[in-house]
């Protein structure tokens, strides 16, 4: 399985225009720009996905709109709670992992320090292997079932910057 995970674009900070709670925090008006950018190099790097799995919070939410819409594929995006911030990414996997059929390309959308984590554990089957997600960051792992720590193979990891590149 080809299994993309992407970081949240930029966001708002808390307290801007009545902002209280981190879950509320929308993508700025340069994370939306940026991130149609960020979707754009996704689509001319001929990607696909059977499934976009999302963090329910808001600023996930929308970067895995604006990517969704760029692929045509709101059809294939769901929310998954436990991709939420501090929420356990590992459960996403095992859910992800149980669907039948299963899907060849999976993209989540999720936050820091959660999707570095979760790529350490499916590479190296534990948090030793360092990792940091820019935000708008997005990495390819090969992952073999079943899903779980020390199956996958980390293909590559873009900044944000080196998909504006490209985008």
């Amino acid at each position: 399985m080809d299994l993309y995970l992407l970081r949240h674009g930029i966001a708002a900070a808390i307290g801007t225009a009545g902002i209280t709670r981190d879950g509320e925090r929308p993508l700025t008006t340069e994370g939306i720009a940026r991130m149609k950018r960020i979707a754009a190099a996704m689509q001319a790097m001929e990607l696909d996905f059977d499934l976009i799995l999302t963090s329910p919070l808001v600023r996930a939410r929308e970067t895995a709109d604006l990517v969704a819409a760029a692929f045509e594929a709101g059809n294939r995006l769901k929310t998954d709670p436990s991709l939420a911030c501090g929420g356990d990414a590992r459960e996403a996997i095992r859910r992800l992992a149980a669907r039948k059929p299963a899907p060849s390309s999976a993209l989540l959308v999720g936050h820091e320090p959660d999707l570095s984590g979760l790529i350490s554990w499916l590479v190296a089957g534990d948090s030793g292997f360092p990792v940091t997600m820019k935000k708008g960051g997005l990495c390819k792992l090969s992952a073999s079932p079943p899903l779980c720590g020390r199956c996958a193979t980390l293909e590559w990891l873009l900044t944000p910057k080196q998909m504006l590149l490209m985008g």
